[in-house]
């Protein structure tokens, strides 16, 4: 058994962030992605000097607590005036940034990588949710969908999210809903967009999910972080108590913790909720390569716990995987009450298990399923089977992101049965789904997102799953969630 790396932290996401600021520093306990080559800076600044602009943002959130599109309102220029590394860092980063495995660049000294960890901090500022999101965020203006979840309220509404700007800094939230169990979808009801042009760099909104918890609460899970991984970035969370009413209402984002969430939580037989979070065990990406070494011990695929419904979230345990490449971990309790991670790596799926709640897990294996370097889906359903989403025609074998199929394991996922072909297509991804009161299965996944960028939903059964063919009268696949239509009004069809 491998002992887990452990701490006392224990956050209320109502406080979890604290500001001290002065007339010279900013610091911040945190709070996911992307990497970037600068040659050696040869100017000597001071230390001082060199945290201008953290500084003077700083000030601004600790006086006014203004939305981040007022935080330096002379605007960007004057904010970078006089500093170059940040002229350099506005200049190299987001625009020809195109994923997570960019090229990196390497920061020269110690100074600047303590200058860049000040320029991190600027996503420890509460971002907004925006609830009136149209015109601006219409599907017309929208040209990029990667699916992040799907969630089913009390009364029955569907709720979507997805990341519109890309897989890259320029990232952002949007939600919608459907009324009609998925068969129409709402324009954008919800926007989590925290760019400014008065930022020395891109913040993005790029990972999380969607949750219902046994309160009848929805979350919305996120990630902030600058650029797409400063090697700090944080899980937030915002609660809807009346996500079925005409105008739901969110609660203010809540920092919880460093890291990313990509899964919902899970409610174990104890009543308590856990919760994965991703330390990535990567540094900092391109400007932000070697920021917050000081968080490596807590590096690795964490779980949290909370005792009060949310109110407060206690780190228990952490998994450090070999070949880690995001972790996206998910936890199924098995009925002998031990817990099974599975969780991506660069050499595909891998696992570990704990006898004890989370508190210690043993060496890393794999599983027999084989999978591509993607997201895939697995929680117990109501009838006491497994359900597993994954790509490829069997269990033990792949073809890439393609072949989303449905699997049933009714042995704690010793042997797998069914196979239902969700979606054959090359450029399939990202599985989230959830099981209906009356025990229909909704997962939702993305095609082809920088050029058809559809979002898109399988609805089916059990009963599905094991004939290998749809058979219940509600199910139904590739209904259309959304679909960005920014290219269609540049280049309409002709």
């Amino acid at each position: 058994m491998v002992q887990s790396t452990r701490d006392t932290h224990k956050t209320s996401p109502s406080n979890a962030t604290r500001f001290e600021a002065n007339d010279n520093t900013i610091s911040g306990v945190a709070g996911p992605r992307g990497s970037g080559k600068m040659k050696q800076n040869q100017t000597t600044m001071k230390y001082a000097r060199c945290l201008s602009v953290a500084s003077v943002l700083a000030a601004s959130v600790m006086t006014t607590s203004a939305p981040a599109q007022t935080l330096v309102p002379e605007g960007r220029d004057a904010a970078l005036a006089g500093d170059p590394v940040l002229q350099r860092l506005v200049t190299v980063t987001a625009p020809q940034a195109q994923g997570a495995h960019d090229a990196e660049l390497v920061l020269p000294n110690e100074a600047e990588i303590k200058r860049m960890e000040k320029v991190a901090d600027l996503a420890l500022v509460p971002p907004k949710l925006n609830t009136s999101p149209l015109p601006e965020y219409d599907y017309d203006k929208l040209d990029y969908g990667m699916t992040i979840g799907i969630e089913r309220t009390p009364g029955g509404r569907l709720w979507a999210c997805w990341v519109a700007g890309g897989d890259s800094p320029k990232a952002f939230f949007v939600l919608a809903n459907s009324d009609n169990d998925g068969g129409s979808w709402s324009p954008p009801r919800l926007v989590v967009d925290s760019h400014s042009k008065d930022l020395p760099a891109d913040r993005s909104i790029l990972v999380g999910n969607l949750w219902t918890d046994p309160l009848g609460r929805l979350w919305l899970i996120f990630d902030q972080s600058m650029d797409m991984f400063d090697g700090r970035a944080g899980v937030w969370s915002a609660i809807c108590d009346n996500p079925d009413a005409e105008a739901p209402t969110w609660s203010k984002p809540r920092r919880i913790w460093h890291g990313v969430t990509l899964n919902k939580p899970t409610v174990l037989s104890t009543g308590e909720w856990m919760l994965p979070i991703s330390l990535d065990q990567r540094p900092g990406f391109r400007n932000f390569k070697g920021c917050f070494k000081e968080l490596d011990p807590l590096r690795g695929a964490n779980v949290f716990v909370s005792n009060d419904k949310g109110e407060t979230w206690e780190r228990r345990g952490c998994v450090q995987f070999p070949n880690p490449d995001w972790h996206e971990h998910m936890i199924v309790e098995r009925k002998d009450g031990t817990l099974w991670m599975l969780a991506r790596t660069a050499k595909g799926i891998m696992q570990s298990t704990s006898p004890d709640g989370g508190r210690t897990w043993s060496k890393p294996s794999f599983p027999p399923i084989k999978h591509p370097v993607a997201r895939f889906h697995i929680r117990r359903l109501a009838s006491g089977r497994i359900l597993l989403v994954k790509h490829g025609k069997t269990i033990d074998s792949h073809e890439g992101r393609s072949m989303l199929t449905a699997w049933l394991s009714a042995d704690e996922g010793q042997t797998w049965q069914g196979g239902l072909m969700l979606d054959e297509r090359k450029g399939i991804s990202y599985p989230d789904g959830f099981q209906a009161p009356d025990g229909t299965l909704y997962i939702s996944y993305d095609r082809n997102r920088s050029t058809d960028g559809e979002i898109l939903l399988a609805r089916f059964t059990e009963d599905d799953i094991l004939a290998q063919k749809l058979v219940g009268p509600k199910s139904k696949l590739r209904m259309l969630i959304s679909r960005p239509l920014a290219r269609d009004v540049a280049d309409p069809p002709k």
